[in-house]
């Protein structure tokens, strides 16, 4: 699916969010990363984040 740019800015701050409130994180990272943003982004770009985006036709 494709998102649009404001789609994409509402899940990654939605997760990033989650992730600072402790939120467990659902891909394995490189060491050294803990920036909640960065976090959400590898997420998005693996595909694994359990958010889903309702749109209205």
């Amino acid at each position: 699916m494709r998102y649009t740019r404001f789609e994409k800015a509402r899940i990654i701050g939605a997760r990033a969010l989650q992730i600072s409130m402790g939120a467990p994180i659902v891909v394995d990272l490189p060491a050294g990363l803990v920036d909640p943003i960065e976090i959400a982004w590898s997420e998005f770009n693996a595909g694994a984040i359990p958010i889903t985006v309702k749109r209205e036709l």
